[in-house]
């Protein structure tokens, strides 16, 4: 009967290990939530400010006409009509260079961060000449009319724009809103008025430029070197293109890196010329090193290891202390390890993580430790199963923030509580125990007497 016992006390606790495991898988489910809900925040901010910021350009284009008369049929039936068709030329730097300074702008939606960014973007274009925009025939009598170039820069999110200068060498030039480019229509343009073909071209482009999370360059030109700084220390870079290591730098005031891409090294050129949309790019984002959502989810994704070693520690102390635990108490004291990731969920929308887990943690040891006084019956015994409770809550800490290490320090984690469980029982006599109800019995008490 009494082992009978024991097995019924363990299908107990598995059904109660089943109840919290739907408690933290509607743990879970919110986190997902207020994780999506955060993500319409961020589009929230960017529909009624600016998105994300892709910058191309500048390139220099002529529309053109070519009229011809073409004669069809024959007899009384020849007739010669006139045809006409319209092409668009185009012409990308030799060198282009892009220098900007992003600083960080933290918007809000209710309890939602949103990270932006606004500053000054300066571009500077090299043409060589603009030999591509003169058009060739391509029908015999063919009439050629083209416009004037006209020069265009395109930016996704055009309402990112304060404020905005063009110079042809040291001419300012007048600013229009769009492009004229088919594909690309979003951003500015101006008109190069008498400028001579074979020579070269030198551009300038000052931008007051706001954006949200993302900033990045199509490198469209035989030659582009980007330079960017900001005082974001969490900088994602992305794209096709990373920064030089030798000059990138990262530190608590921000970063600065530069980058040089060769043609040879992209198709960007060609799939602009094309007027492909997906195009090459280097860029960063402004990501947060612990987002709450992120670390909520992987603290829920231990949550069943936590608490199973949580019982482990009470059906340890269960045993070494010979007094009984209800299975009652078991399912409390898992509820309660159970609000620790909905505590830690909600304080982390108005706190930092860090700050956030401390008092969700504090707030569970401490209610532990007092109930463990009554459970265990001594105050001793409570406050040690809270010190317990309190290194392991440690060491998950220490697992979410190493999250390179993660998987070696949670193994190292699992074996040494296997270790120390094999330790403490080591002398415990468990057929002894079964026959006698719960309370340990030493396997050296049944030894025989030496002499």
């Amino acid at each position: 009967m009494k082992s009978k016992a024991v097995w019924v006390k363990l299908g107990i606790l598995m059904l109660v290990t089943l109840v919290l495991i739907v408690a933290l898988t509607r743990i879970g489910w919110l986190v997902d939530e207020r994780q999506a809900r955060q993500q319409e925040a961020v589009l929230s901010v960017a529909a009624s400010q600016a998105g994300e910021q892709q910058l191309l350009g500048p390139m220099v284009s002529r529309w053109c006409v070519e009229s011809w008369e073409e004669t069809t049929g024959t007899g009384d039936n020849r007739r010669v009509e006139r045809q006409r068709r319209e092409f668009t030329l185009m012409r990308l730097p030799n060198r282009l260079s892009v220098d900007g300074t992003l600083n960080q702008e933290t918007r809000y939606r209710s309890v939602f961060k949103v990270r932006g960014y606004a500053g000054r973007v300066m571009i500077k274009a090299q043409f060589d000449d603009l030999a591509a925009l003169v058009p060739v025939a391509e029908h015999p009598g063919g009439q050629l009319t083209c416009s004037d170039p006209q020069m265009a820069v395109s930016v996704s999110d055009p309402r990112g724009l304060q404020a905005v200068e063009i110079r042809r060498g040291a001419d300012l030039l007048a600013v229009q809103t769009g492009t004229l480019h088919p594909t690309f229509p979003r951003g500015l343009h101006a008109a190069l008025r008498n400028q001579a073909l074979d020579q070269p071209l030198a551009l300038s482009v000052s931008l007051q430029l706001s954006g949200t999370t993302r900033f990045s360059v199509v490198p469209a030109a035989s030659a582009t070197d980007v330079q960017l700084r900001s005082d974001w220390p969490h900088p994602s870079f992305g794209g096709r293109f990373l920064p030089s290591p030798a000059t990138r730098q990262v530190d608590a005031k921000g970063f600065s890196a530069q980058w040089q891409v060769s043609e040879l090294a992209t198709d960007a050129m060609a799939d602009v010329r094309r007027g492909q949309k997906d195009l090459d790019t280097l860029d960063f984002s402004m990501v947060d090193p612990i987002n709450p959502y992120v670390m909520s989810d992987r603290a829920i994704k231990y949550g069943l290891m936590f608490i199973v070693l949580t019982f482990v520690c009470v059906g340890m102390l269960e045993l070494l202390v010979g007094r009984r635990v209800h299975p009652v108490q078991y399912l409390l004291v898992g509820l309660a390890i159970s609000l620790f990731f909905l505590l830690l969920l909600s304080l982390s929308e108005h706190l930092s993580f860090a700050w956030s887990y401390g008092a969700a943690a504090g707030a569970v040891v401490g209610l532990l430790g007092f109930y463990g006084m009554a459970m265990l019956g001594h105050r001793g015994r409570g406050l040690g199963f809270g010190a317990l409770i309190a290194l392991l809550y440690g060491a998950l800490y220490v697992v979410l923030i190493q999250e390179q290490a993660a998987l070696l320090i949670g193994a190292l984690l699992l074996f040494s509580v296997l270790a120390l469980v094999m330790v403490l029982t080591r002398r415990i006599d468990w057929y002894a125990m079964q026959a006698q109800g719960q309370r340990p019995c030493r396997a050296d008490a049944h030894a025989p007497a030496s002499g």
